[in-house]
């Protein structure tokens, strides 16, 4: 028994070790509208960190990536032969396609092991220039490594099987040539996609034109739902009471927020900074309550952090909400914008941008030209101003600025405004002593 043990582990280390396999993680997805079904066309895996992505196609609703706990190690090869599109569908019963794209006239050969490092089916042959289909017919394992070697390189993909849905005997089959070149998105998706521990990815569903995106940095299997639901209360929350006062909920795609302003902690006057102390310490704009009431506290960012700079903690949300980071607030953009879609490189630039967000998020009330203001998604940002780090008040009526999470460096915070002449947004940062708006996002 310890024999065939060893032997068994042997074997998973040679494969592990000729694949340069890491540990791996699976992601699964679906998409919901408010408790009704909805069938994803396609889904969008970013690293943010790394600045790699990878695309799903319907009917594929689950991803195998390499997750690295320390040093990552994955080297990028500038010069790829060969290419191996993520098979389809994944998972699958039975069956699954697997294109494979050829640079040159390559002689290939093609092995299907499974996680122990046995060969279940293989494929060798010359093979032109161009794509390549090949239909696998799988066994009863769950997992198996598809690898094709040219005498440049080999490439490997990992596939995942429904237990018990194959036959006895695996095989592969080739399916036919064809010269176009596979489409970009599924090019990056074949150059390796890993995810270190701490890495921040962005995920987007696109279902019949519309997305849904959520940011996350998983630590084990996980299993992901888009919303595609919006302009309603949050499914199941739609009041929040904290600290004695209610807060309504609003859902927009897989994001659900403060409808209000948060207004939570003791009044301090303006010239004073707030201190790391037991209380939380808020502004009212010229030191008057009734404005509190109207457009929330104003909030200096170590204060609103509670003296962390953690991003994405909970800092003076209610538990199980927190403050929303910088990607967090970019997605909120992205999803309700009508010309830049989530994850455009459009919301990494500094000052105004997007098209029309600003207008669709803006309360159609209480800004001084609310002709540029449409509030499309009931997200009702208000012109509460804000409190300068000299202590003196700001702009009511003419700008409403949100502190996310996210720091420039230890100094500066960047902060996200709202101004009643545009339709777009503003992005940028500042000292940590201003005083800015909160909105609470659940986590």
């Amino acid at each position: 028994m310890k024999i065939k043990n060893f032997l068994s582990i042997l074997a998973l280390g040679l494969v592990v070790s000729a694949f340069s396999q890491k540990p791996i993680m699976e992601v699964t997805f679906t998409a919901d509208n408010n408790g009704q079904y909805i069938p994803l066309d396609s889904i969008m895996i970013k690293n943010l960190t790394q600045s790699i992505d990878t695309v799903l196609y319907s009917p594929d609703t689950i991803f195998v990536f390499d997750y690295v706990v320390g040093i990552d190690d994955i080297k990028s090869n500038k010069n790829n032969t060969i290419s191996i599109s993520q098979n389809y569908p994944n998972p699958f019963n039975g069956t699954t396609t697997v294109n494979l794209y050829l640079q040159d006239n390559e002689n290939v050969n093609i092995s299907i092991r499974d996680i122990l490092g046995r060969e279940l089916a293989k494929y060798d042959n010359t093979l032109e220039q161009g794509n390549h289909s090949f239909i696998f017919y799988s066994g009863k394992e769950q997992y198996y490594i598809f690898s094709a070697k040219t005498s440049r390189e080999t490439k490997a993909i990992k596939m995942a099987g429904l237990i018990g849905g194959g036959q006895t005997n695996c095989k592969l089959v080739y399916n036919g040539h064809g010269e176009t070149q596979m489409n970009a998105k599924s090019g990056k998706a074949i150059k390796g996609f890993s995810v270190n521990a701490g890495d921040i990815l962005l995920l987007v569903g696109y279902s019949n034109s519309i997305e849904s995106g959520l940011i996350d940095s998983p630590t084990a299997n996980k299993s992901y739902i888009f919303q595609f639901a919006t302009n309603i209360p949050c499914p199941g929350t739609p009041t929040i009471t904290y600290d004695g006062q209610v807060y309504n909920t609003i859902q927009i795609y897989s994001q659900c927020w403060f409808k209000e302003n948060l207004n939570v902690g003791t009044r301090i006057d303006g010239p004073q900074d707030a201190q790391d102390n037991d209380t939380i310490e808020k502004y009212c704009y010229n030191d008057d309550t009734v404005n509190c009431n109207i457009y929330g506290g104003l909030y200096m960012w170590s204060e609103m952090m509670q003296y962390t700079h953690q991003e994405g903690t909970q800092g003076i949300c209610p538990s199980g909400w927190h403050l929303p980071s910088n990607e967090e607030w970019n997605v909120l953009e992205g999803a309700v914008d009508s010309m830049y879609s989530i994850g455009a490189l459009e919301w990494y630039t500094l000052g105004f941008r997007g098209y029309d967000a600003g207008k669709n998020l803006k309360a159609t009330n209480g800004w001084y030209n609310n002709s540029n203001s449409a509030d499309l998604f009931d997200f009702s940002v208000l012109p509460g101003g804000y409190r300068t780090s000299m202590g003196y008040f700001a702009l009511i009526d003419y700008e409403g600025v949100f502190g996310p999470s996210s720091e420039f460096n230890y100094a500066n915070a960047y902060y996200r405004k709202y101004v009643s002449h545009a339709i777009d947004t503003y992005w940028h940062y500042s000292v940590n002593g201003y005083g800015y708006s909160v909105r609470c996002l659940k986590n």
